[in-house]
């Protein structure tokens, strides 16, 4: 491990973010100097980021943290041609007005781990339309496109794997990683950006940038990118079979972003302590210590320090407090997630197959009767075992819900209106 000597390198090495850095050296030295920037980009292809962006916005956070000037560049051009790196298909090209409502979407969630203004160290927001937009193309072509080399595109995995597959690789997304090296030389004549963070699937994409901010600039540019964020059972961050765990409170609540984390397994607890809370990393190591059901607690203290980053920390606490309550005491919380459904249509009856598949507990008719089969299906806490239960009105609780639970910490509550 390399002993670094600015503070925000060995913070970042010390959490887990480093996978690679380009020229350690140099980038350490520049960094002890005084304050340098660097930048992530995050395309707007959804209305909210998910968990798989909070490594990255953590990586700005902490960059400010230790006096550096963090960049959040938003993908409003590149988001029109679709970054091909670890996809086998095409993106869906959006609309303009999608983009402006997706970019409008996540910009809420950087408010909460980044200081911005126009101070020496404040953040500040970008969006690469601004300046690929209104590109000549034949300019373009000319400035830029004169510096790659095809032969080495072709051997970019995000091009190589598309083509040995035999899937379609358009000629629009084939100029991503040009317009991706292109961003890094424009923020660096900007705003004196010199770095380029992202994941470690990125590195080919920043080296670019580095290459074509030398050609163009005679700028010395440097890349950093964290590890593949993976879970200890091989399953790729933030996707669940619910879908994907949201950050932006409209598109998922406290309660089930706090559960998200609660369920983490045993030997994730260190390393999503260390890149997904603030907290000190003496007491990451007390925690991590923690054995048996102890390490229970450790997971419900990980969860309240993600959940209230991201939420705020009375959301987090009221999180914490309705899982204690359902779980520890069985009571119906009300701060649980809520389904309502007109009152004639409960009165009417509703089988428990469409009803668990309406709340989203589980995707299908058939995953239901799978979880019926194995007992994880319950309705007011009394364990399902007929697939044709109709639930109605003689369901509703002393306070007027029906309490649908699948296995012991998902669940909702059915409001009749």
């Amino acid at each position: 491990m390399t002993a670094f000597k600015s503070d925000f390198l060995n913070v970042l090495q010390s959490r887990g973010f480093i996978h690679q850095v380009s020229e350690p050296e140099a980038l350490d030295a520049l960094a002890q100097k005084g304050p340098i920037t660097g930048y992530i980009g995050f395309d707007c292809t959804a209305p909210s980021l998910h968990v798989g962006s909070l490594l990255p916005i953590m990586m700005l956070h902490w960059m400010q943290q230790t006096g550096h000037k963090p960049i959040a560049l938003m993908g409003g051009g590149t988001t029109r041609v679709g970054d091909p790196s670890g996809k086998d298909e095409s993106r869906k090209i959006l609309t303009d007005s999608d983009i402006a409502e997706n970019l409008a979407g996540i910009r809420t969630v950087f408010d909460k781990f980044l200081a911005f203004g126009d101070g020496k160290t404040d953040a500040i927001m970008v969006n690469n339309n601004d300046w690929l937009a209104p590109l000549n193309y034949i300019d373009f072509l000319r400035d830029v496109g004169k510096h790659f080399s095809v032969n080495r595109m072709l051997a970019f995995d995000s091009v190589k794997l598309r083509l040995e597959r035999q899937h379609e690789l358009s000629f629009l997304e084939f100029n991503y990683m040009i317009l991706q090296a292109y961003d890094f030389v424009e923020l660096h004549k900007r705003t004196g950006c010199v770095l380029q963070m992202g994941g470690s699937d990125q590195w080919g994409n920043i080296v670019n940038g580095i290459d074509l901010g030398r050609r163009m600039a005679n700028a010395q540019l440097f890349a950093l990118t964290s590890p593949l964020l993976t879970t200890s059972t091989g399953a790729k961050m933030g996707k669940t079979a619910a879908g994907a765990i949201w950050l932006n409170a409209d598109k998922l609540s406290a309660y089930d972003y706090w559960q998200f984390w609660r369920n983490t397994e045993d030997d994730d607890v260190e390393r999503f302590l260390k890149l997904f809370t603030v907290m000190p990393l003496d007491e990451v190591a007390r925690l991590s210590k923690l054995q048996g059901q102890e390490i229970n607690e450790a997971k419900k203290i990980l969860a309240t320090e993600a959940t209230a980053l991201v939420h705020g920390r009375d959301a987090a606490v009221a999180a914490s407090e309705t899982a204690r309550r359902t779980f520890e005491e069985g009571a119906i919380a009300e701060s649980l997630p809520t389904l309502t459904i007109p009152r004639a249509e409960l009165d009417g009856g509703i089988g428990v197959l469409t009803l668990f598949v309406k709340a989203e507990l589980v995707a299908s008719n058939g995953e239901a009767r799978r979880q019926i089969k194995g007992g994880g299906i319950r309705v007011n806490d009394a364990p399902v075992s007929d697939e044709k239960l109709s639930i109605n009105a003689s369901h509703l609780t002393p306070e007027g819900v029906i309490k649908l639970s699948l296995g012991r910490k998902k669940h909702v509550l059915l409001r009749p209106v």
